[in-house]
């Protein structure tokens, strides 16, 4: 589990509440229902309506990564590469046929069975990098659910605030029910912003570092492949690869 994303939460939530209760204020003055119902069904169903099943499906795979990151030890992944270079030098592609069907990374096995194959270097380029866009498209689309839901979750707590509004000028001659309808208005305005501001855009963004690390990872065993491919000597792949290590 990522830890500092879990410190990260609980210090959002936290200053805010802790805020709230240094001012004079009570934990249940932030507890509002028809506030709650207004902006949290109201932003999900807004993003709902504009996103694919696939597309939503696939974000809601995605969200564990916030707290569970896939790892991605680019080292090992040289390491792993230069292994399976000498392993082409000494018998040959063929050679790779155990580890290729061994491999655990399907988009390192779809390579290495292309190397098995005898496909080109171009070609095996061509088919990798176009599962890699495909992937990286198909996953940024789930990542703008998350951002459409922090764009619209403000616009939607000052809908309910003007709801909360609108109560409070039906019931001006009856004093007891103002309190509920401005406690509406001010904390749906509360929950929109916090909603968008500390949870879905921060979301968002860790996403789009896990899927940064993802793509990178991948163009190292794109250029680890071809480099078996062109017959390139182990050491000087091992070479040109450490680059990625900066990543």
């Amino acid at each position: 589990m990522d830890l500092l994303t879990l410190a990260g939460l609980l210090l959002g939530f936290g200053a805010l509440i802790g805020g709230n209760l240094l001012e004079g204020g009570t934990f249940q003055s932030l507890i509002n229902g028809p506030a709650a119902l207004i902006v949290f069904g109201g932003t999900f169903g807004a993003a709902m309506l504009q996103t694919p099943g696939k597309t939503l499906s696939r974000a809601f795979k995605m969200i564990v990564w916030v707290l569970l990151p896939p790892k991605y030890v680019f080292k090992t992944g040289v390491n792993s590469i230069v292994r399976w270079a000498n392993a082409a030098r000494k018998e040959g592609l063929l050679g790779l046929e155990a580890i290729a069907e061994t491999e655990k990374d399907m988009f390192a096995r779809k390579g290495l069975q292309m190397l098995v194959d005898g496909s080109e270097p171009d070609a095996i380029r061509h088919v990798l990098e176009a599962d890699l866009y495909v992937s990286e498209q198909r996953d940024h689309d789930a990542i703008k659910f998350f951002e459409s839901m922090g764009g619209y979750s403000p616009t939607i707590g000052i809908i309910g605030a003007v709801i909360g509004l609108i109560h409070v000028m039906r019931n001006l001659a009856d004093p007891a029910e103002l309190g509920p309808g401005i406690a509406v208005a001010f904390v749906a305005t509360i929950y929109g912003v916090a909603f968008a501001n500390l949870l879905l855009i921060p979301i968002a963004n860790k996403l789009k570092m896990c899927l940064h690390d993802q793509l990178q990872f991948k163009e190292l065993l794109i250029e680890g492949i071809i480099s078996i491919a062109d017959g390139e000597n182990p050491r000087a792949i091992q070479v040109k690869l450490n680059g990625y290590l900066a990543q």
